[in-house]
């Protein structure tokens, strides 16, 4: 009888191969199907890497050519059930290596070999020894008196004791102090009561818990101001009490600090938060504690999507229509398609919450897919705002705002409220001009003979910047075409604003928020907390169109939407007009009622005459049925492969072989074409557009396609991706 074949580990590494790659055990281990989903070290080429165990099995080659893994990580497996099935689907769905997909699940300390974090709580008490002890002056002596009360938990210590760690090593090592396990500091916290729902808000609660027992995409559409955190708040008060987990995704990190004291108020429970802004360790942890339960609530950015949920019982995803929940680099998903999509693996529902919804959401909606909520009115005593438009053809403007403009600020301020002007573009200037010659001072990195790349001006005209590729350089301070002295700053990004109207209102605070200024950990926050409810004008970008509820805001201003009404992008309208209601939804959400002005040099186009005269709503039909002829998202698929490489023959010479293999498949090729931006960093960009009627067709050309460009000499010349669902074609 033939001796049955030994098994070893498949391990999915996390590098840009479709493919897996076959390890023996360590020395001792007898595999089995709990494996599947532990990290383990191994050798590849020089290198030692950190992979995930993606299946056990015989080996595809001779046992004896295997080379042996490292060390086995986990004792359990990080990734197992649910979430590794719906990971290996993203996988399949974006044709993506399993390798890489794994290693964005997890966070970054988990990803390079570290320990899962302990996640209990500790603190720190006096020993017998030290509670008798005499010490002398000094930081001991402080640490000391202040366990002299008790136990006091580290958490407390980090927010009221700098220094203290040193303290306690130092009492520790005499043995005069030792380190405890204590309850977590915030495990019982009171729960503030919140205000009555009204009848639509009731409705919309009480078809989310209707749901609890199953899956089900609930589309939560409700203008600005209408409660929607209310009804989120009572779905998940409801999952906490069927003992069950939720996770909240929100767009951006300046929302999370506002979310998480909202929550941790209404909730009772300890809130945990997911974004870039907090370290690999505090990353860690939190992931940590979502693995083990402990964590029942989190609210995190696109990344949090991944979070491991044992015991889930709601998903929430804000602002579901926002741009930022596509990843645009490394591994290309969604978070809001990928939380449905984890949503019905585990069992749950999931909400997606919008004033403005996508037009793929509205469209699903209105095939039944999901089910639709309305919220028509603010909540409370709040009034929609007021709109206007201004023309500001043949006006005199400075810095970009109108006269007119400017005397509405000035009323609103004369009344004791608050003013935003918004302003889609940071910096302070978009281009720096000569006015003797023309010159224009371009990115040498992203510039082509035929379409250049302006360098955007900082620091009140002393610094050039490309937001593109990050290139700086001093401003010159003459012209290097023809030497003249008449360089000027054309147009006004957010820092030449807030330099006006500082200087037109010097006794009232202008605060302006960009990413310029909100780099910090909680740098959002922190501003708009001193900001204060007294007069004052905020000067911002799209950061401050979402989620922030500014009661003494009475005026809105928004300026520089020309830009958006003629892009090439098929999605500029909607991403326009999403932007537009959003920034608007800002004014009179309290008792004050609220002005909103929308200045533009085309007062007559079709986009803001429907939005005023209809609504989002009207809007979105129109564009629908646009979409719909043009054979557009949502109603047809798309993917984008891209390819980059410093000579474009090379990248063009990868496409055309891309195109060569798509050519045998039922889909429609674009391209190789430049692509809107033909040069980024240097590199010469090109691309393919791919689309199809249906998505089994469109990924049946992909799968066919794209294991064969793996290896073709033309992939290992150039930097390529394939992103299925682009969000935009740049």
């Amino acid at each position: 009888m033939a001796e049955r074949p030994r098994l070893v580990w498949s391990v999915a590494l996390p590098v840009p191969l479709p493919r897996r790659f076959d390890y023996r055990p360590t020395d001792g281990h007898t595999v089995g199907p709990d494996d599947v989903g532990r990290r383990v070290r191994v050798p590849l080429g020089k290198r030692e890497l950190v992979g995930v165990i993606a299946a056990v099995g015989p080996p595809e080659r001779e046992e004896a050519e295997l080379k042996a893994a490292l060390e086995l990580l986990d004792d359990t497996p990080l990734l197992a059930g649910e979430l590794f099935d719906s990971l290996r689907w993203l996988s399949r769905y974006l044709h993506a290596p399993l390798g890489e997909v794994f290693a964005t699940a997890l966070p970054t300390l988990l990803r390079h070999g570290e320990a899962l974090p302990d996640t209990r709580s500790w603190g720190w008490r006096l020993t017998e020894a030290g509670r008798e002890a005499t010490l002398r002056p000094g930081r001991p002596r402080e640490f000391a008196t202040r366990l002299g009360a008790g136990t006091v938990g580290e958490a407390e210590l980090d927010e009221t004791a700098a220094g203290w760690r040193a303290a306690a090593r130092t009492l520790a090592a005499r043995g005069l102090a030792e380190r405890v396990e204590v309850a977590s500091a915030d495990a019982a916290l009171p729960a503030e009561p919140g205000p009555e729902l009204n009848d639509e808000q009731r409705v919309a609660v009480d078809a989310i818990v209707a749901e609890h027992a199953g899956f089900a995409a609930l589309l939560l559409d409700g203008v600005t101001g209408s409660g929607k955190t209310e009804v989120y708040l009572n779905a998940i008060a409801d999952c906490l009490a069927r003992g069950r987990q939720a996770l909240v995704l929100v767009p951006e990190i300046g929302l999370t600090p506002q979310t998480l004291a909202r929550f941790r108020a209404r909730l009772g429970v300890p809130v945990h938060a997911l974004h870039s802004g907090l370290s690999d360790g505090e990353r860690a942890r939190t992931w940590a504690a979502c693995l083990r339960g402990q964590a029942r609530v989190v609210v995190g950015t696109r990344s949090a999507v991944f979070l491991p949920l044992p015991q889930a019982g709601l998903v929430v995803v804000d602002e579901e229509h926002d741009g930022s929940y596509k990843q645009l680099d490394g591994l290309r998903y969604h978070a809001r398609d990928f939380a449905l999509v984890r949503a019905k693996a585990l069992g749950v529902p999931v909400v997606l919450g919008s004033a403005t919804p996508s037009l793929e959401s509205l469209r699903n909606a209105e095939l039944g897919r999901y089910h639709h909520l309305r919220l028509t009115h603010r909540a409370g005593l709040a009034r929609p705002p007021r709109v206007r438009v201004l023309d500001v053809r043949k006006r005199a403007l400075h810095a970009g705002l109108s006269n007119e403009l400017l005397e509405a600020i000035d009323a609103a301020l004369a009344a004791d409220g608050q003013a935003l002007v918004f302003k889609n573009r940071r910096g302070y200037a978009p281009v720096l001009l000569c006015h003797d010659c023309g010159w224009n001072a371009q990115c040498a990195r992203c510039s082509t003979p035929t379409h250049g790349s302006p360098m955007t001006v900082h620091a009140h005209g002393r610094r050039l910047q490309c937001h593109h590729c990050g290139a700086r350089r001093p401003a010159p301070n003459a012209c290097p075409d023809c030497g003249g002295l008449a360089l000027q700053p054309q147009g006004a990004g957010t820092e030449r604003i807030e330099e006006l109207l500082g200087e037109r209102f010097p006794d009232v605070p202008v605060l302006r928020i960009d990413r310029g200024t909100t780099q910090r950990r909680d740098a959002l926050e922190q501003h708009l907390a001193g900001f204060g409810s007294g007069r004052g004008i905020l000067v911002g970008t799209q950061m401050l169109a979402k989620g922030h509820d500014l009661p003494n805001l009475t005026l809105v201003a928004v300026v520089g939407i020309d830009e958006g009404l003629f892009s090439a992008d098929f999605r500029a309208p909607e991403k326009l007009a999403q932007l537009l209601i959003q920034v608007s939804g800002r004014a009179g959400r309290a008792q004050r009622s609220g002005q909103v002005l929308l200045q533009t040099h085309h007062p007559g186009h079709p986009l803001l005459h429907i939005l005023l005269e209809g609504g989002y709503h009207a809007f979105a039909e129109a564009e629908l049925a646009q979409r719909e002829a043009a054979g557009f998202p949502p109603f047809g698929h798309l993917a984008l492969l891209r390819a980059e490489a410093q000579r474009i023959e090379l990248a063009d010479a990868f496409l055309k072989r891309a195109r060569e293999a798509l050519e045998l498949s039922e889909v429609q090729l674009h391209g190789p074409l430049p692509a809107p931006m033909p040069r980024r960093a240097g590199y010469q960009r090109l691309q393919l557009l791919v689309s199809a009627p249906d998505r089994p067709s469109l990924h049946a050309a992909l799968d066919l396609a794209i294991p064969t460009l793996y290896e073709t000499p033309e992939a290992r010349r150039v930097r390529w991706s394939l992103d299925v669902d682009p969000v935009d074609l740049y």
